[in-house]
This record gives C-alpha cells, sequence and structure tokens, in this order.
C-alpha cells in the first residue's frame, strides 16, 4: 500500500467519523514563542486543548508535517527514528473519549489497513484500569496482548496543567528484526516491536500539589506515524526502505562509488536529512545561528558532513532536492512552488559550510592528536568554541565526530566561552532599561489614556501626570524638559517601527513642544517635549495638536513599507517576510529575509510595482475584524507578533495587499506621490534591508540625480543621450592607464623583493619575513607580499609601509602553517597595537593600519617573538 494512500485512507475514515479534516500546518508555529518547530500533530491544535481559541469543530484530523529532532543522534543507526516525519492524527476538544478513540482505531488498523490481528500488540498505562476493559471486553484484545507500562512510556505530561495517560498499538515486525533477547517484547528498545499508533487520553491536571484533578472537559490526542504504518504495511525493515523515502536513498546510493557495509549509516543520514531540509526551507526557515534556524543549519551541516564521508562531491543536499519534491509535492503542493527558492536556501548554505568544512575537520584532526598526546580523551571547551566561531562547526557537530572516536567534548568549557562572547556582545548595547524603566513610570501604571489619532489630530485633553527628570511633580516651567501622560491624544507612540507623533501641548497658562511620543512599559501614551511658553500645571485642560505636516509625510512612509512587502514578495517570492522597519516622515527602511543580494533588475522591477500602484491611487481602507478573518482575506501577519483573536486591525490597499497593522496611512496609494530605493545591504545571515524615500524626498533625490548626471555630461563632453557611451570609451582609456601603472607597479614589487629575500627569518622551524618597504598603499603592500610568497611555499610574512605619516600593514601565512596554528588576523591586531592602530582579517590573510610611525621599526622586530607566544599556545 503506497504512502499516499495510507494518507487517504486515515483522512477519509475520520471525515466519515464527522471529523473536520485540516491541512497541515506550517513547520513554524504560529503565535507560540514556547516552541521552534511543530513536533506533533497536536502542537498547532494546542490553543484547542488549552481553551485559548474555540476549535472550529469538537473532532478535527490532519496529516501534520512535523521536526523534532531530540533523536538525531539515532537517526541512521535505528530504521524508525527520523527528525522529519508526517503525523497522522485524530483528535477531540471534549466530545468522544477513550471509547471512541480506541475502537476507532482498532477498527482502522483491521478493517481500513488490513494488518494481522495477530500481528499487532497493545499497550496502557498500568492504572488505567479503564482503558484495559476496553481493549480486553469491548475490542477483545486478549489479556496477554495487553502490556501494561510505566509513567515513563505510557503517561503524557509536561509540567503542570493537563496530562493523562497513554495507550499504543504496536506492530511486530518479526523476530529478525528483534534483538534475540529472550525478554524481548513490547517496550523493547530494537526495531522488532514498532509503535505506530499512540492514543492520549487527556482526563487530568496536575496540580502544584503534585495531586491528579478530573478534568471537566476530556480531549483525545492521537498520532500515527505515517512512515512507521508504511513499513508495516509495505513489509520492510526501515523508513528508508517505503516508497516515499527510498528514490532519496537510491539517489545517493547511487553515487557511492564501491558502496561498505559501514557507509549505511551516513548515507541514511543525509537520506533522512535532506528531506527535513527541504521541507523546513519551503516553510520559511533560514539557516542561522539560533532559534529554528539553528536546527535547520545542524541538520543540513551534519548532511553534507556525512556525505563527504562517503565520498560525495558537489551540492548533494541542493540535488536532491528536486527528486524530493517531485515525490512529497502532490501531498503539498506548496513545494512545488517554492522549489527553486529551496535550491537557492540549500546551494547557498552548502557552498558556505564547505569552504570551511575540509579546514575545519584538518583543525579538529590536529586537536584530536593533541588531546590524544596526553592521554586525554576530552577536547578543550576553548578549541570547541573556536571550531564554532570561526570554521562555523555547531557544537552538536562538533560532539558527534569525537563520538566515533570514543571521545567526548567540554561543554561546560564551550558554553563559558560562548557566554563570554555574548556579553561582550551586549555590553555596548546594555542601556539601563528593565526595572530602571519599569519604576520610572510607575506613577502612570494605573492611568489610562484614550488613542484618538487615527480620526483627528487636534484634541481637547487633561494633563493626568508630569514627570521632570523621571519625579512626578504638579508644575512645569519655561525651558523645563518634560513628560507628560494626558487623558486623550492623538499622538501616535513609537511603535511597530512607525515613529512617535511630535506637535504642540498648550494650556491657558503655557506651551510645551513635544518632540517625541512613546509608551510607558504599563502601555500609557507618554509625550516627551520641553516647555517653551510660560507654566504647565497638571489637570490643566489643554489642546493637543500633532504636526499634521510630519505625520503626513509618516503616513505616506508606512503605507509604502506594504507596498514595498507586496511587491518584495510577487518579485522574489512568498518566503519574504517583514524582519523590522523604520517608518519616518522624511524615509523607511524595510528588513526582510532573503537569501541573497537583490540585482539590480529585481530592484528596479520592486520600484516600478511600487510606483505602478502609487499611480493607480488605491484606496486605502482599515478594517477591524477577526484574525480568522483576516487570515482568510490573505492577510500579512508578521510572525513574532501577537495578536488578538476577535479584534484585528486590518489595513488594506485596493486588493493588492492586505496586513494587519496599527500604523497610520494615507487614505490612497496616490498620496505617496513616489518611491524611490535608496539602498539595499544585507544585515546578518539570511536578511537584507531596503532604504527608500518617497513623496517629495523622493522627487528631491531624483532631482539632486539629475543635476549629478548633468555634471557628468558636461565633464565628459557629452550630451545626456550619449552620457552612457562616452562613459564606456573613459573607462575603457581609464583601465588602460591603470594596466600600465600596475605592470610597473609589479615589475617594482618584484625588483624589492630579490633584496627581501636575504631578510627571511627562521623560527622554531617557520620561515618568517618581517620587514619594512616601500608603499603608498594597500594594494601595493599586498603585491609585495604575493611577490614573496611565489618565491616561499611555507612562510609568515608581515610588511609595513608608511604612506601620508600613517602605518599601513598586512600578514599572510600559509595554509599548513595555519594548520600549525599561526593566525594572520591575531598576529597582525597586536603588532597594530604597538603603532597605534589596529585591523583584522583572517588566519591566512589580514590587513591593519597605524597612527605612530615611529614605533613600526621596534614592531616588526617583535613578530618573531609574538610567533613563538603562538606556536607555545597550541596544544602539544
Amino acid at each position: 500500500m503506497q504512502s499516499s494512500t495510507i494518507r487517504e485512507i486515515f483522512l477519509d475514515y475520520f471525515s466519515s467519523k464527522d471529523h473536520l479534516i485540516m491541512p497541515s500546518f506550517s513547520l513554524i508555529p504560529q503565535n507560540d514563542p514556547t516552541l521552534l518547530l511543530i513536533g506533533a500533530g497536536m502542537a498547532p491544535l494546542k490553543p484547542f486543548f488549552t481553551g485559548e481559541k474555540k476549535p472550529p469543530h469538537p473532532r478535527v484530523a490532519t496529516c501534520q508535517k512535523c521536526v523534532r529532532t531530540p533523536d538525531i543522534e539515532r537517526v541512521g543507526y535505528t530504521g524508525r527514528h527520523a527528525t522529519f516525519f508526517e503525523m497522522l492524527g485524530n483528535f477531540s476538544f471534549g466530545d468522544y473519549f477513550k471509547e471512541g478513540a480506541i475502537e476507532w482505531a482498532w477498527d482502522l488498523v483491521l478493517n481500513g489497513y488490513r494488518l494481522p490481528e495477530d500481528r499487532l500488540w497493545v499497550s496502557i498505562y498500568y492504572e488505567d484500569e479503564e482503558a484495559f476493559k476496553i481493549w480486553n471486553e469491548k475490542i477483545g484484545v486478549p489479556a496477554d496482548r495487553i502490556k501494561r507500562m510505566g509513567k515513563e512510556d505510557n503517561f503524557w505530561e509536561i509540567g503542570l496543567g493537563p496530562c493523562g495517560p497513554c495507550s499504543e498499538i504496536y506492530y511486530d515486525m518479526g523476530e529478525e528484526a528483534g534483538c534475540d533477547r529472550p525478554d524481548c517484547s513490547v517496550g523493547c528498545d530494537c526495531d522488532r516491536y514498532l509503535e505506530i499508533w499512540n492514543l492520549v487520553f487527556t482526563q487530568f491536571s496536575r496540580e502544584a500539589s503534585g495531586d491528579l484533578i478530573e478534568l471537566n472537559q476530556k480531549n483525545i490526542d492521537t498520532g500515527a506515524g505515517l512512515e512507521r504504518l508504511a513499513m508495516a504495511l509495505q513489509g520492510v525493515h526501515s523508513i528508508y526502505e517505503i516508497d516515499m523515502v527510498k528514490p532519496v536513498y537510491d539517489h545517493f546510493y547511487n553515487q557511492i562509488n564501491s558502496f561498505r557495509h559501514d557507509q549505511q549509516v551516513p548515507l541514511r543520514v543525509i537520506t533522512e536529512h535532506s528531506r527535513g531540509i527541504t521541507f523546513m526551507i519551503g516553510d520559511g526557515v533560514i539557516p542561522s545561528n539560533e532559534g529554528r534556524g539553528y536546527v535547520l543549519r545542524r541538520l543540513l551541516r551534519r548532511a553534507v558532513r556525512f556525505g563527504k564521508l562517503l565520498g560525495l562531491e558537489g551540492d548533494i543536499i541542493t540535488e536532491a532536492v528536486p527528486l524530493i519534491v517531485d515525490i512529497m509535492s502532490p501531498a503539498y503542493p506548496e513545494l512545488k512552488e517554492r522549489e527553486n527558492y529551496i535550491k537557492q536556501i540549500t546551494n547557498l548554505e552548502e557552498q558556505r559550510f564547505q569552504e570551511t568544512l575540509a579546514q575545519g575537520m584538518d583543525i579538529l584532526e590536529n586537536y584530536v592528536a593533541q588531546v590524544r598526546a596526553k592521554n586525554d580523551q576530552t577536547l578543550p571547551g576553548d578549541l570547541a568554541f573556536k571550531l564554532y566561531d570561526t570554521y562555523g562547526f555547531p557544537l552538536d557537530l562538533t560532539a558527534e565526530i569525537l563520538e566515533e572516536k570514543d571521545m567526548t567534548v567540554d561543554r561546560e568549557g564551550f558554553d563559558q566561552k560562548l557566554q563570554e562572547q555574548q556579553t561582550r556582545a551586549r555590553a555596548a548595547a546594555r542601556s539601563g532599561g528593565g526595572e530602571e524603566e519599569d519604576n520610572r513610570y510607575r506613577a502612570a501604571e494605573h492611568l489610562t489614556t484614550i488613542f484618538t489619532g487615527y480620526e483627528t489630530l487636534e484634541q481637547e485633553a487633561s494633563l493626568l501626570l508630569m514627570l521632570i527628570d523621571s519625579q512626578v511633580s504638579d508644575e512645569a516651567k519655561k525651558d523645563q524638559a518634560v513628560e507628560i501622560i494626558i487623558d486623550h491624544t492623538p499622538f501616535y507612540a513609537e511603535a511597530g517601527g512607525q515613529v512617535g507623533d511630535t506637535g504642540i501641548i498648550e494650556t491657558s497658562t503655557g506651551r510645551i513642544k513635544v518632540e517625541n511620543t512613546i509608551f510607558t512599559p504599563f502601555g500609557q501614551i507618554v509625550h516627551q517635549g520641553q516647555v517653551v511658553e510660560g507654566s504647565i500645571k497638571v489637570k490643566d485642560s489643554a489642546v493637543v495638536r500633532v504636526d499634521d505636516n510630519r505625520r503626513q509625510g509618516i503616513c505616506r512612509s508606512h503605507t509604502s513599507t506594504h507596498l514595498l512587502h507586496r511587491a518584495l514578495r510577487n518579485t522574489l517570492g512568498e518566503h519574504v517576510n517583514q524582519a523590522g522597519s523604520l517608518v519616518a516622515p522624511d524615509r523607511l527602511r524595510f528588513d526582510f529575509n532573503h537569501f541573497s543580494a537583490l540585482t539590480s533588475e529585481e530592484l528596479q522591477l520592486i520600484e516600478e510595482e511600487v510606483n505602478k500602484m502609487v499611480l493607480a491611487n488605491l484606496p486605502v481602507k482599515v478594517e477591524m475584524t477577526t484574525l480568522e478573518k483576516a487570515e482568510e482575506l490573505g492577510a500579512t501577519a508578521i510572525f513574532t507578533d501577537k495578536y488578538e483573536e476577535n479584534a484585528v486591525r486590518m489595513v488594506s490597499a485596493g486588493d493588492y495587499t492586505r496586513e494587519l497593522c496599527g500604523g497610520t496611512h494615507v487614505s490612497a496609494s496616490g498620496e505617496i506621490g513616489l518611491f524611490k530605493v535608496v539602498t539595499e545591504e544585507g544585515i546578518g545571515s539570511g536578511l537584507r534591508r531596503i532604504e527608500a524615500m518617497v513623496g517629495f524626498n523622493a522627487y528631491r533625490r531624483t532631482s539632486d540625480r539629475d543635476r549629478l548626471i548633468d555634471k557628468f555630461a558636461k565633464a565628459l563632453h557629452a550630451t545626456e543621450d550619449r552620457l552612457e557611451q562616452k562613459f564606456d570609451e573613459h573607462l575603457i582609456g581609464t583601465k588602460a592607464i591603470q594596466k600600465s601603472y600596475n605592470e610597473l607597479k609589479q615589475r617594482l614589487a618584484a625588483s624589492e623583493v630579490k633584496s627581501l629575500l636575504s631578510e627571511v627569518k627562521d623560527v622554531e622551524g617557520v620561515t618568517v619575513l618581517s620587514a619594512r618597504v616601500s608603499a603608498d598603499n594597500q594594494e601595493t603592500l599586498r603585491l609585495v607580499m604575493d611577490e614573496v610568497k611565489n618565491h616561499l611555499s611555507s612562510v609568515v610574512v608581515v610588511l609595513g609601509a608608511v604612506s601620508d605619516g600613517k602605518v599601513i600593514l598586512v600578514a599572510s601565512a600559509t595554509g599548513d602553517l595555519v594548520k600549525r596554528g599561526i593566525r594572520a588576523d591575531q598576529l597582525l591586531k597586536e603588532v597594530a597595537r604597538q603603532v597605534g592602530g589596529g585591523g583584522g582579517g583572517k588566519p591566512e590573510l589580514a590587513q591593519a593600519g597605524g597612527k605612530d610611525p615611529q614605533a613600526l621599526p621596534a614592531a616588526l622586530e617583535s613578530v618573531q617573538e609574538l610567533i613563538k607566544r603562538q606556536l607555545k599556545s597550541m596544544p602539544n
């Protein structure tokens, strides 16, 4: 029976039992910060179980894609463990309970899937007499085929709250799949007794006292692994032999020369991981060093490493993606739509890791040899951290490689180094925050401000609270800085990337110029500003006015971000999601996830599409609706934001874009006037940023560029229509001059190197050249260094020069010396420090500068001693 048929029979069966069939949810949890990834069929339905949401139907059935990594080390070593799997499940929210769940599960297994009854076993929680009686007396399963098991295996709970006993159905795979132990039975860790269905009876609540309290509403949560059912129904002994997985296994197998039995585990690992990688990227996960992105990176790098063990070359995972998509897209059509995107992300990550994998493995092997030479079996944490920080080796990957060598890693030492790095990174950004901010606005905690700024920009109000230097005050006089809270305000407080409003608060005795508007930690709106006339007292009546022109600029920018978001998705793909923004009156900034820099053609398409929507003068409407209705209409939400179920604010620009948003907007897109992209850049792994201008600022920028073009045309003695041609001719001439200049420099560098080679020293078996040369820039200095390396195959080179009164430095270490522990970047950092400067680079190549030419000779002289220290710091 094919896997697609198994899936179809399950869902059809429960549809006939009045279950609502829901499609698989994304692997990325929505509105649940407690989960990195969906790892069980019930996970997306958790709000229905907890009562947070009302379920769409009291009975639901799904086939949910899942990723779970606790058993990652067992993948490949057994035939049943996987990180990616499909979970078939039926769920009851206060409807049927044990009897219905057990009866239907048994009926489907026997009569739907026609599994032989004599190969089926059942487990129950050892105290669950109710379940025993249903299985034994109602269903007719003999008592000796019902195994009672303990809390660890057959009682589900996570901390306090709902919990309950479980009952599982097992399929006997036959003696040949067993472990030959005389006591081998249900619950044995071998592959013989395969758990195919778990029925969880949520009937209790665990109280803080430890007591179990019976729930008024009892729920059912079941999970049947599709891959495991396929093993039983297709008569095979591992998931790698079922119809959905075997073609992928064969794809990799056929690339191996002279397959050996000891290569089975690596082959299984890359087969299994490639499926999870494809689905995770398809659902929008991007490789990173934290969160769900780290899970993806770990799987991908683990698969690449095992592929290398098999001798596979090239982008092995990327090349498997089309096959996986073809197999799985009939059930998950979104994979076909995102196939190119999945391949691009996979390819990018594979190439990044392959650049450092070989070198990192060499370094690790060197570390292993040094540790073993000391008769030790534990890799120090600082060395594991160096592998992570420099070569991108996740700690788990290092630990797994060491385990293959019967070694361990000092995890505590690694964690300490990681903590130190994170502490340093946070130090600069730390700003008091937290408790101090809470205390500052504690007096406002129970006050209420009603926001009226969607409807009006002017409002009568009463002053409720005044702070001067964070202290409550009754009166403020001219030139004093104040923070004001009033009962009604049209001022928008900074939120969702939109900057706070500015304007005026005016009473009969004074005036405040509002310079910013923010929220307190408790939700009140604070107007920050300065008294510019007279004095202001608490409880005064006031007229408050928002700066109209500035607000209009903000509205133009904010609506533009919505148009830009939609244009990015249309051009680059639906994987694009907002990752941050700045909405200001004079500019906008939009951060989004994408795997590569945008081409000039892509940027032009995006800019043109936004401006087309501006010219279309689309009506911009705001509607309060439910989250469910907004999602049905296709509204875009930000994954990291939390939304009220029954009251969300949806902003639409015609039918072009709909987003959940609390910001202020124009009433029609034509009010934007003009949209102009200023810059596009990367701001992190998988993150891009676009900055743009709108309205008159965009016009002014365009006008300034026109003047610049006119200036260039005059300088090149060309009309505007011939400017590009004239520029190309000028560029060709400039390149010819530059080529001649470079050839001359090369000849001069070669000449200087002949005399430099006489200054080469031997430092504990390392060839070292440290010298001052004549060079007017870094490029010339590197030319001399390259000439030295052309003459010496193994060498550390440190060269310095003085140009325009400043020191310039370069350093290089050949690959063989890097493996011995020499790092050009650290070496040059210390040399640069001595000449009052700094720099950076890689272990193989670094450059730096300094302010003290007088110190250069001594700094270059210190190189030999610095190299000795680096060699001594390496473990023997």
